[in-house]
């Protein structure tokens, strides 16, 4: 299997992250979707990533598509997930708010490094500011002050917070009163210490390892 797409995504990271940690073997293709267009476009030509491309060929796009098929085909990424529904809800009201947090700290993004000033709409971009903060401030709350979102090992859940606070950090840190998030903070670190973090850090250009069968 190959993961197309780059580490400074959250949404890549998030995938690579889990591979890693399932012991998932992977190639890891970091081609930009800005920089590269050709030879992504080649791959998938909706320009989407990640983008994952099965042993059989099939291209799938979109993070959750992609870790709900690795679920079905790999054990150790449906142990990412918890079974019971207590923890399940836990785990999905996390993730849910992570996602929101990636996808509105990409919207600042872009609309920063691609949108000229001229053409930005501040009314527009003070809502999604708005809803990253109530997105921060939730998963803040809700963080543990120990140990993971469903209890026992690292999970799927805890994978997509981490991301998304790193994403969050590295890219609009500028934008966002890091200081008021010392409870996500102290746990995104306590992730961003784990060895399939580090192997798969969000920086432009990293080509994350292959992973060895757990």
């Amino acid at each position: 299997m190959e993961l197309i797409g780059m580490l400074d995504s959250p949404y890549v990271r998030r995938v690579a992250v889990a591979m890693l940690t399932a012991g998932v073997p992977f190639v890891h293709r970091p081609i930009s979707l800005f920089r590269h267009i050709d030879a992504f476009s080649k791959i998938n030509p909706l320009l989407k990533a990640p983008t994952l491309v099965a042993d059989d060929g099939t291209v799938l796009t979109d993070s959750g598509v992609i870790l709900d098929y690795l679920g079905c085909v790999f054990p150790n990424i449906a142990a990412l997930s918890p079974s019971a529904p207590p923890l399940r809800l836990s785990a999905a009201r996390a993730t849910g708010l992570a996602l929101t947090t990636m996808e509105k700290a990409v919207q600042l993004h872009y609309e920063r490094a691609l949108r000229p000033p001229e053409k930005r709409h501040e009314p527009w971009r003070a809502r999604v500011a708005g809803q990253l903060d109530a997105a921060l401030a939730a998963l803040d709350r809700e963080a543990p002050a120990s140990g993971w979102i469903a209890g026992g090992n690292l999970g799927l859940a805890d994978i997509t917070v981490a991301c998304a606070f790193g994403f969050v950090g590295g890219m609009i840190g500028d934008l966002v009163e890091a200081g008021r998030f010392a409870r996500l903070a102290a746990f995104s670190g306590r992730a961003e210490a784990l060895p399939a973090f580090r192997q798969a850090p969000a920086e432009d250009g990293v080509v994350a390892p292959v992973a060895l069968p757990h």
